[in-house]
């Protein structure tokens, strides 16, 4: 296990540098630089030339990327000093950078918005196995019945609709029209516990419910082929009752593939989700990172990305540790 753990982290290490690699020199080669655009934005659009020239050189573009990159590099593991035009910002490790927006440290950005979408992807991941899994489990259980393939159709109808659709809809009929939910907002959880789950409340069910119909699907194909395994077959002939078998045998085997596609929906989940935070205007990653785009804010999306990248890598660690626990078969090493 130990071993296993090691490898894992370091090639994750090398996934997540790579990534961060790319994403830099996407930005820095790209067709329009970065301070083009804050050029534009603080002449007025009378960028000339030499004002760009002057830009590229505060934000560091006239120096090779290695050594820019090896800068916000090393700025994650130690303090450094960020000079920007003609001012100078102390960034303590792990350092971000500067946001070219607003000059604000990203670090600082990152920890208001984080427990933000940490918060939406808790809520959302719990409803998505427990609605999900549950009632993909139950519709095994009566395969080829009215209520089963009345089910399998309700789950693709409603999958097939937009999902910013259902979430903006939900906004506005179960929020500004009807008034049944309050106006999402974030409350911190150990200010008021009870503020931040009214506040999430109506988020948490249009992002489970919408997520849960394919783990619905997933769950009840899983569970129809385990099943019709021979161990559950010998389980049942020896006597079982029907739900011991589905809870002992079945299920822990029909839940393997379901936590490959869960591990990696609570990772994107954690880089933020954009068309959520935008509809219920909620201040998380997803949101910043758009907007970090669309301005070119290499800083912030560097970070965003920075995210993603960890996210991915640190559940799909604890997939495979799952993996172990839930099939004995699957060996580590």
């Amino acid at each position: 296990m130990f071993s296993f753990l090691v490898k894992r982290i370091l090639s994750g290490s090398l996934i997540v540098v790579l990534v961060s690699v790319m994403i830099y020199a996407l930005f820095w080669y790209g067709p329009k630089s970065p301070a083009l655009e804050l050029c534009r934005r603080d002449t007025n659009n009378r960028c000339t030339p030499a004002k760009l020239v002057e830009f590229e050189d505060r934000l560091g573009y006239s120096n090779p990327i290695y050594e820019e990159y090896g800068k916000w590099a090393k700025g994650l593991v130690a303090d450094r000093t960020i000079i920007h035009g003609t001012s100078e910002y102390d960034c303590p490790a792990p350092c971000l950078g500067i946001s070219y927006r607003d000059k604000s440290l990203v670090t600082d950005q990152f920890k208001e918005r984080f427990p933000v979408t940490v918060s939406l992807a808790v809520g959302a991941s719990a409803l998505y196995l427990l609605i999900g899994v549950t009632v993909g489990v139950l519709a095994a259980r009566r395969r080829g019945s009215v209520a089963d393939k009345a089910l399998v159709a309700s789950t693709l109808v409603f999958s097939s609709i937009p999902y910013y659709l259902v979430a903006l809809l939900s906004f506005l009929i179960l929020t500004l029209s009807t008034s049944v939910f309050p106006e999402a907002k974030y409350v911190p959880f150990l200010d008021d516990p009870l503020a931040w789950f009214s506040g999430l409340l109506l988020v948490w069910l249009v992002m489970g419910l919408y997520g849960a119909t394919a783990y619905t699907r997933y769950s009840r194909g899983s569970m129809v082929e385990a099943l019709g395994e021979d161990y559950v077959r010998t389980a049942r002939a020896k006597g079982l009752r029907m739900r011991t078998v589905v809870t002992k045998h079945a299920l822990r085997s029909a839940l393997v593939p379901v936590i490959t596609i869960f591990g990696l929906d609570v990772a994107f989940l954690l880089s933020g989700t954009v068309f959520t935070e935008k509809i219920f205007s909620l201040e998380g990653i997803g949101k910043w990172g758009i907007d970090a785009v669309n301005i070119k804010d290499l800083p912030v999306v560097q970070a965003t990305t920075l995210v993603l990248a960890v996210s991915v890598v640190v559940m799909n660690i604890i997939v495979d540790i799952v993996y172990s626990i839930l099939d004995p078969r699957v060996r580590l090493a």
